[in-house]
């Protein structure tokens, strides 16, 4: 019978993601992601970096994510100081490489929920941003907002005609201004990777990868009791969600609050986004114990994937809320970007639902 995990699994987890980190940016660099001399010798136009760099970014990002998680759930067996000064740290490396990635999916997502609801033939799909949007407007993309042609209804359907028309014109003004903060993101990553404050992680993991400072006592203490921790912490969180609202399919009321004008972000949302970050946490804390080849908990992975769909339905919608904002824009516009934020609520919503389903059942494999 397997004895219970102790600080030296703990030790083996950590080094193990150090490694992964070490490895990740090694790649990120041999493809050019950190602006050195392979990104200077790729073509124009492909500034916003290959897929090799995107992979080995989104690699970096995790293995940073999983070790400031770790460090958070078993701190009471790692050296304090150390481990508090290096989790902000890997918190704001893995939160700076993400935005460019965030802006191009919350893009895709945009462009694609317009595709549907105008029912038009003119949005392809939306892997390559800025012809799609060039595409949908009938002219070059960064043209002015007004200056697009006609928009030929989709046959069949003459009661999208006019969010059809405005639907061509918001998806122009979300492509500009999303590509706009994903070419600043991308900037800010590279001079991020380029920073003394990232060379001073980057040297911090190397020494982990090789010694991880536990406390005296800790390599033959029990994980079980700090992964449990996590683990309330995360009920606790989830009990206090409004799970009996959210099991139904169209929860009017919160649909009421979510179409707000209100420029703040929704308040409602953000217990939710806790519960994310603490079903997050919960994962790391399994893995430590069972290993990456331990069993799979399937309400976890698909209350996890609910999370995300939350997440990224309600910045996508306050996305559309400020692009109806600009000032001066068409009200054919305006529709469209409001059908499109009332749109993404709905999705919200369909994603509580869809969480609430999942956390009700049975954990499975988690003997």
């Amino acid at each position: 019978m397997r004895g219970a995990p102790t600080g030296e699994a703990l030790a083996a987890y950590l080094r193990a993601q150090a490694t992964e980190f070490l490895r990740s940016l090694r790649q990120h660099r041999e493809a050019g992601g950190d602006g050195g001399p392979a990104a200077r010798a790729r073509p124009k136009g492909t500034e916003n970096g290959s897929q090799d760099s995107v992979d080995a970014a989104r690699a970096l990002r995790r293995s940073a994510r999983r070790i400031s998680g770790t460090l958070h759930t078993f701190r009471p067996l790692l050296d304090a100081e150390w481990s508090e000064s290096m989790r902000p740290e890997l918190a704001w490396l893995s939160g700076i490489l993400a935005h460019e990635h965030a802006y191009a999916a919350r893009l895709e997502r945009l462009l694609q929920a317009l595709h549907r609801l105008s029912g038009s033939a003119a949005f392809p799909p939306a892997h390559s941003a800025r012809p799609a949007t060039a595409a949908v407007a009938g002219r070059p993309a960064g043209g002015p907002e007004g200056a697009a042609g006609p928009v030929v209804p989709s046959p069949g359907r003459p009661e999208r005609g006019h969010l059809t028309v405005g639907a061509a014109k918001a998806g122009a003004l979300l492509e500009r201004q999303l590509t706009l903060a994903r070419t600043r993101a991308h900037s800010a990553a590279l001079q991020a990777l380029g920073s003394s404050r990232f060379h001073a992680v980057a040297d911090h993991v190397a020494v982990l990868a090789s010694e991880v400072p536990l406390t005296p006592g800790a390599a033959a203490a029990d994980l079980r009791r700090p992964a449990a921790a996590a683990e309330e912490r995360l009920c606790d969180a989830v009990t206090a969600l409004p799970l009996i609202t959210a099991g139904h399919p169209y929860n009017a009321e919160a649909l009421v609050h979510g179409l707000s004008a209100d420029t703040a972000p929704q308040p409602q949302d953000a217990p939710w986004h806790q519960v994310r970050l603490l079903l997050r946490l919960h994962r790391y804390a399994r893995e430590v114990l069972h290993g990456a080849q331990g069993p799979v908990d399937v309400r976890l992975l698909n209350a996890g994937r609910a999370l995300n769909q939350h997440r990224d339905a309600a910045e996508a919608a306050a996305a559309a809320a400020t692009a109806a904002r600009t000032p001066r824009i068409a009200p054919a516009t305006a529709y469209a970007l409001g059908v499109l934020h009332a749109d993404q609520r709905h999705e919200v919503e369909a994603a509580r639902f869809a969480f609430q389903q999942s956390w009700q059942k049975t954990a499975v494999g988690t003997a």
